[in-house]
């Protein structure tokens, strides 16, 4: 089992959840609803992956809170 770690964000505009894999070029989707996000981006990464792993780019870290003065 390989596990992926996706940065999710709702477009406001759209009411769509958005998401991506960090370092994974084409490994993005969109859903209604989170379920339907994970279920794309499943989707999305068994596609890409059906030819081996990918060398991933970069590796996600975290978040950080940035305070302007």
């Amino acid at each position: 089992m390989k596990t992926y770690t996706a940065v999710v964000e709702h477009d406001k505009e759209t009411g769509l959840y958005v998401g991506y894999i960090p370092g994974f070029p084409g490994a993005h989707s969109q859903g209604e609803g989170l379920d339907e996000l994970n279920r794309n981006l499943k989707e999305v990464i068994e596609m890409l992956t059906e030819e081996g792993e990918p060398v991933l780019e970069t590796e996600f870290m975290g978040t950080q809170t940035v305070v302007l003065d």
